[in-house]
């Protein structure tokens, strides 16, 4: 029988007793054992925090970002394996993709958002330098800096390899390892993505570790440093918030838990419209997939009182053609529950549901299985219950954490709003409607009570990935009940591993520190322009002036007539005259900027490849026949690309004019040739 191990201070450990036994959810055979029994938990996270941590933090996120792309590459390659493993936790091959190739997607998410959405760099500059003097000489920046922790994950039995993934994701980018301690469950699963890791050689050593079985003393070892990322019931999460550690040393943690979600059917959704069918569909898909074992699921369906028995009959439907049984059957739609002690538990939540309305589709006690045994796999009917009388407490404050979902009549958006809040914060909720009004106003009364709102219709559906489906660019968490944490969400996810630091400088010390040049640091103008170096031979603060130029009524007079922007502040002296802001002609805002261009750009071909953009446009004063321009291009930002034969320039652009006004500033973005190999 397969003892699972843990992986911890960069060595496997097997458990000093025999440990419990984990089923097989289908057939109820024994799959493995598992205990914690001898793993040092203070050990372990000591080691990521002084081995994993030192290697990570000298990785810059683009180099970081790369590994997790290799990593993800890696692990689709292995797909089928964990497939066959994710069968025995009782899912389809549906629900198996759901939580592998969802898992795998979000390293490639992140990997692709590090890229390009981080600086190719160990610190992250946040926000703009914050001026706190008159004189400019006293500036400040927000810094963000890797924790010097560990991120520890408790995850949930319902997404074993999803789970660990989503959360190492943005902590690995952070520069933060991980230490994954997987629910007993469907730990199998988890272990095994563990093992394909490590066996990878992808990642630092010290950067994943796992514990498989009781996490113990684990929460005592916590440090002031240290990250908790945790996935399960809102009971659990309120007694792990109050550990001594995670109080006394304000350690961050993070909630993700189980969540009465709703899903609103708006009045305009009749039986024929794409709406009402669109609703259906993703109600028993809610019902259906991952057998309801989803935190995101639909626990609570909100109808218009007119239309709940045309929703009811079309749901109960579709039920009926779903098919339960064993997962290897391709024709089987929901396999089992992951264990039978998690049926047991639905079981008993349903019996405090059914106080308060009637069940009007499945049995909870005995459901048709094909290929497997009912009594021996964990399976269960899906079930529809109806409540008529909405007002009461159960469907608002039970979940029954399986295949089951609680229709409940509502009259007008107030009642719907109302309603939806009772289940004191959620994950994640769904509007289904084409009617825009009703659609803003749900949507707003929902959002204080919501991490995520889906409003679904016939123009996203075809593009919608679902109620349930939480997203790596997308926060995934919710307040109140829902545990009042937010995780993935892009580079806040990524964020939420870092420190955020203040730093109060001059220019020049905030310029060095950061590496981003500050305005107010000296500027560096040499013979050579800053367009014929290479990027390794550009250093921030390198500088180009160019100018001046006089800006005539002619030129005014052809840009207008060449461009067609025959704005009359520009081609009418008299109307121009009786505006309060220009008080005649004035030159156009891009006519300032393309000659500004041909005041700094270097004509002749060298390492400059390509201008990619503008940002941060500003027209601070009007520029008149007259005014004479001149350009001041400082080189602000150098980022090399990793893997590439160049990297992208950030210049800080300034024209002004010939009274030393600023009239723009903006950023001007390039690429940059490196210094060919031969060099």
């Amino acid at each position: 029988m397969v003892v699972l191990r843990s992986y911890v201070s960069g060595s496997w450990r097997a458990p000093e007793d025999e440990g419990a036994p984990l089923h097989d959810a289908v057939t109820g055979e024994e799959v493995a054992r598992i205990s914690s029994a001898g793993v040092d938990m203070g050990a372990a996270l000591h080691y990521g925090r002084s081995v994993g941590g030192p290697v990570l933090r000298e990785l810059t996120f683009h180099q970081r970002a790369a590994l997790l792309k290799a990593l993800a590459s890696h692990l689709r390659e292995h797909r089928e394996e964990l497939y066959a493993l994710s069968a025995r936790t009782g899912a389809t091959l549906g629900d198996s993709k759901f939580d592998v190739d969802g898992g795998i997607g979000v390293l490639f998410g992140y990997a692709s958002k590090g890229k390009r959405e981080l600086p190719n760099d160990t610190v992250l500059v946040e926000g703009a330098v914050e001026p706190l003097g008159k004189g400019g000489t006293f500036v400040a920046q927000h810094l963000c800096t890797p924790s010097l922790g560990v991120a520890v994950q408790i995850n949930a039995f319902n997404f074993p390899v999803w789970g660990p993934l989503e959360k190492l994701a943005p902590a690995f980018l952070a520069g933060v390892p991980s230490l994954i301690k997987p629910a007993s469950q469907t730990a199998y699963l988890t272990a095994r993505l563990v093992e394909l890791v490590v066996e990878s050689g992808i990642l630092p050593e010290g950067s994943v570790q796992m514990v498989c079985g009781d996490p113990r003393d684990l929460l005592d070892h916590l440090t002031e440093q240290d990250i908790v990322a945790f996935t399960g019931s809102a009971s659990t999460a309120r007694l792990l918030r109050t550990h001594p550690a995670v109080v006394g040393g304000a350690v961050r943690f993070n909630a993700e838990a189980d969540s009465l979600n709703c899903s609103v059917l708006g009045p305009d959704a009749a039986p024929g419209t794409p709406e009402f069918d669109l609703y259906v569909e993703q109600l028993v898909a809610e019902m259906t997939v991952k057998a309801g074992q989803k935190c995101t699921a639909i626990r609570r369906a909100l109808v218009p009182a007119a239309l709940i028995d045309d929703v009811a009959e079309a749901v109960r439907g579709r039920l009926a053609k779903v098919t339960v049984g064993n997962p290897a059957d391709p024709d089987v739609r929901m396999g089992a529950l992951a264990t039978l002690d998690q049926r047991e538990e639905v079981r008993r939540s349903l019996k405090a549901l059914t106080d308060a309305g009637r069940i009007v589709f499945g049995d909870p006690e005995r459901v048709e299985v094909r290929g497997a045994d009912a009594v021996r796999g964990a399976f269960m009917s899906p079930v529809l219950l109806r409540a008529d009388d909405a007002g009461r407490a159960e469907p608002h404050e039970v979940e029954a954490f399986g295949p089951v979902s609680t229709l409940m009549p509502y009259s007008g958006a107030a009642e719907a709003i109302a309603l939806a809040a009772r289940g004191r914060g959620s994950l994640a909720g769904s509007v289904v409607t084409a009617d825009a009004e009703f659609a803003r106003d749900v949507v707003l009364g929902l959002a204080p009570w919501h991490g995520r709102l889906l409003v679904l219709n016939s123009e996203d559906a075809k593009e919608s990935t679902g109620h349930g489906s939480a997203l790596p660019a997308l926060v995934h968490g919710g307040p109140g009940r829902a545990g009042g944490g937010e995780e993935m969400g892009g580079i806040r996810g990524v964020v939420h591993h870092m420190r955020r630091t203040a730093v109060q400088a001059g220019p020049a010390m905030l310029t060095a520190l950061t590496g981003r040049w500050v305005p107010g640091t000296d500027r560096t103008v040499t013979g050579e322009h800053p367009f014929r170096k290479h990027l390794e031979d550009l250093r921030v603060g390198d500088t180009a002036v160019g100018g001046p130029r006089t800006v005539t009524l002619e030129d005014i007079g052809h840009f207008a007539e060449f461009t067609g922007d025959t704005f009359y502040a520009h081609t009418d002296e008299e109307a121009a005259r009786k505006n309060p802001l220009f008080g005649g002609r004035v030159a156009h805002g891009y006519l300032v900027v393309s000659f500004a261009a041909g005041l700094f750009v270097e004509p002749a071909p060298g390492p400059v490849l390509a201008n990619y953009g503008l940002e941060n446009l500003r027209f601070l004063t009007p520029v008149k026949p007259g005014d004479e321009l001149t350009v001041t291009l400082t080189a602000k930002q150098i980022s090399p690309r990793e893997g590439a034969g160049y990297g992208e320039v950030r210049w800080d652009t300034d024209v002004t004019n010939q009274d030393g006004a600023s009239v723009a500033k903006y950023d001007v973005l390039t690429l940059v040739a490196k210094r060919p190999a031969h060099d």
